[in-house]
């Protein structure tokens, strides 16, 4: 599809109500089958402990921190998306393992394992915002119109973890390393410096973590930064741009970290005496600028866990994780940053009655939503993953 001046124009996705329709290319929600319990079934938790006790050994549960309570109590281990991703790697002998997360999360996983494992997504509707900001269709026309421009050879792609495997896979045949929040400051210095003088990075699927690594924890100028809008030709740029740019920061973002204002923490200083305002690497640039402390999500556990009994902390992170935290650090004062409840809405499409269906299936001998990732695209994906593992630094594996 094109314009009267012959500019590549993308086919509208098609519209799909949550949980609702087939778009298996994307993070997108798509039919779930089956008869899932009742939410109210006084029963569930009983169920849950059943099914996982007869599966025993053969079971290996993953539940990512910004789940419902509710779930985190049935996981063997909970993390962030990549710690998760190596732990079911770790564990061979587990012939089920079952992710609660989201859909990119669980590509990783089946990367990463042997081919014995059968990774499972209780809901197939738990996809990412973020990384349906990135599609691959879109990221191989940038590349194209980098290479008119005559900047690919001097570009290096950065490709954070929220991201589809199909991105992942592009990222590691062009040469490039995935990132995690944790190693993005050595990921992106890596880059640079595969890049060369006047090279470039072209960081994707979220703006902002490119921006705030570049600028914040490297030193680089925001004049240095441009942003590739995948909607508009060219990106919205001209050629001189992207000649002059150092990062090429791909326009997307994420819902809930985005979220977070000036204004709220702006609110927080003036509401709470001396608080702490710490935040997530995704949130917006000026947010970051005003925070006192700037981590992923691992390491805004840690530095609360860390932190003076008395001491008051406003976090700017998912609400399931800041709940938890207040309920686990009773002493200190611990507030959600923005006062609009932000929960992660697909992160909490894994319910307890979807991880009951799932475990009580596989009991059953049923595999419901395994995730597989095909063999030449988990390749390049993993040759991308695996230069990450190989990144010089005590956070290149965090």
């Amino acid at each position: 599809m094109t314009t009267t001046t012959g500019t590549p124009q993308h086919a509208p996705l098609p519209l799909l109500v949550l949980g609702h329709g087939r778009d298996l290319a994307t993070e997108r929600g798509v039919e779930c089958p089956g008869d899932l319990p009742a939410p109210s079934d006084p029963d569930l938790v009983a169920r849950a402990r059943a099914a996982k006790a007869a599966l025993g050994d053969r079971l290996f549960v993953l539940g990512h921190h910004y789940q419902r309570d509710e779930v985190i109590e049935f996981a063997d281990v909970t993390g962030d998306s990549f710690k998760l991703a190596k732990e079911a790697a770790a564990r061979p002998d587990a012939e089920y393992v079952v992710f609660c997360g989201v859909h990119f999360m669980a590509e990783s996983a089946d990367i990463l394992t042997a081919d014995t494992q059968t990774v499972v997504l209780p809901d197939l509707a738990a996809g990412c915002s973020m990384a349906d900001m990135a599609a691959i269709d879109q990221v191989r026309e940038c590349w194209d119109e980098l290479t008119e421009a005559g900047v690919a050879d001097a570009t290096v792609p950065v490709t954070y973890m929220n991201s589809s495997a199909a991105i992942k896979a592009f990222t590691g045949e062009h040469g490039g390393t995935i990132c995690t929040s944790s190693n993005a400051r050595t990921a992106l210095t890596w880059a640079l410096e595969q890049a060369g003088d006047g090279g470039k990075v072209l960081f994707l699927p979220d703006q902002h973590l490119g921006r705030n690594t570049y600028v914040r924890d490297l030193g680089g100028s925001l004049d240095g930064c441009v942003v590739w809008d995948p909607h508009k030709p060219q990106g919205g740029l001209t050629a001189a741009q992207l000649r002059d740019a150092t990062m090429i920061l791909w326009r997307g973002h994420c819902s809930v970290h985005g979220r977070f204002s000036v204004e709220a923490v702006e609110a927080a200083r003036r509401e709470v005496p001396g608080v702490k305002v710490i935040v997530h690497p995704e949130c917006r640039h000026e947010v970051v600028e005003l925070a006192d402390e700037v981590g992923s999500t691992e390491r805004i556990i840690a530095t609360v866990a860390a932190a003076p009994p008395g001491t008051a902390w406003a976090v700017g992170t998912e609400l399931n994780l800041v709940r938890r935290l207040a309920a686990r650090f009773p002493e200190q004062r611990i507030l959600f940053l923005e006062k609009n409840v932000c929960y992660c809405s697909t992160m909490n499409r894994i319910d307890l009655p979807h991880l009951v269906w799932a475990l009580e299936s596989l009991v059953d001998g049923r595999v419901v939503n395994p995730i597989r990732v095909d063999e030449g695209t988990a390749h390049w994906a993993r040759v991308a993953l695996d230069r990450m593992l190989a990144l010089p630094g005590e956070t290149a594996k965090d």
